[in-house]
């Protein structure tokens, strides 16, 4: 048995890609798109013709909405390959607008829902873990729209959206390794900090520990690996969304694949129940130097990427 395969004994494999071609590869159940992987996707051959279709067919309507639509075509046509659910990232410059991310997932999901697609069933919408992505994942919920909240880093993050009672979390677990590993310098000691010691699946573990042990249904999504290694010392988190360079490597290696997350296990923790006002929410975050910087700095990269699709729009 190879370690993809070990791997959907205990975890739901989601692949972390615009580039949909390659799922018949891999057989993932979800998958997840985000503003820099459509970008990176529309400027391959096989999927320029969607971004073409997208700019001819709506064209004279604003911009923003010509990007939703070709959000969804390529959530469509990935819904049309995989038996899961898609994730659709709403625009990261609303990330501190509660009432402008409702609006913009709810027209999200009434294009999906113009498509035929059961949006309750097969469809996410992504939003930052900001307190307001946070709030409008809790409006979204009680309109029966499921979530799944980004750019999440910290432990604050994840006990508010639990709160919000958001139907999914994506803790990032790469990127908190690399803040880490760049702030230890000369210091760092990768071997000490590899598998279970990696500063980014310790965050994860915290989170699942202190989920299955509050019995909060929110699904646990560890996301953005940078090796292997990470992704196999989280066998047994709820899902992981891994890109298809990691997902190669996972097919091509027989070596054991323990479970390593058991939902069991932590249920049966003694762990002290959590909860956030605003105030406090804020001020956690603020004393979380890495949780600050790297969402302000994810925000940043996708509000980035967006404005670089839209001017590819424009020059169409």
């Amino acid at each position: 048995m190879n370690q993809l395969d070990a791997l959907r004994q205990w975890t739901t494999v989601v692949a972390d890609t615009g580039d949909f071609r390659q799922f018949v590869q891999y057989k993932p159940q979800d998958a997840t798109t985000n503003p820099s992987l459509i970008l990176k996707a529309v400027q391959k051959p096989d999927y320029r013709p969607l971004l073409d279709e997208a700019v001819s067919k709506f064209k004279g309507k604003p911009i923003d909405e010509v990007i939703d639509r070709l959000l969804v075509r390529f959530g469509a046509e990935i819904l049309s390959i995989i038996p899961g659910r898609v994730s659709t990232e709403v625009d990261a410059r609303l990330s501190f607008d509660t009432a402008a991310t409702v609006a913009r997932a709810d027209r999200i999901v009434a294009l999906y829902r113009a498509e035929g697609i059961d949006v309750e069933k097969r469809v996410l919408i992504k939003v930052a873990s900001t307190w307001e992505g946070i709030e409008a994942a809790r409006q979204l919920q009680l309109k029966g729209i499921n979530c799944n909240l980004t750019l999440l880093f910290s432990y604050a993050q994840a006990v508010a959206c639990g709160a919000a009672k958001v139907k999914l979390i994506s803790p990032f677990v790469g990127r908190i390794y690399d803040w880490y590993k760049k702030t230890g310098g000369a210091k760092w000691e990768e071997a000490a900090n590899a598998g279970a010691n990696d500063p980014g699946v310790k965050s994860v573990q915290q989170i699942f520990d202190y989920y299955k042990s509050q019995g909060i249904k929110t699904e646990v999504m560890g996301a953005s690996f940078r090796n292997v290694g990470q992704i196999a010392a989280l066998a047994g988190c709820d899902l992981l969304t891994i890109s298809p360079e990691l997902l190669g490597e996972l097919a091509a290696s027989e070596a054991p694949l323990p479970h390593a997350l058991d939902a069991s296990a932590a249920a049966k923790l003694d762990i002290q129940p959590a909860s956030y006002d605003e105030p406090g929410f804020r001020f956690a975050m603020n004393e979380d130097a890495m949780a600050t910087e790297k969402l302000a700095e994810g925000i940043r990269a996708f509000a980035a990427d967006a404005i670089k699709l839209e001017k590819l729009m424009e020059a169409n």
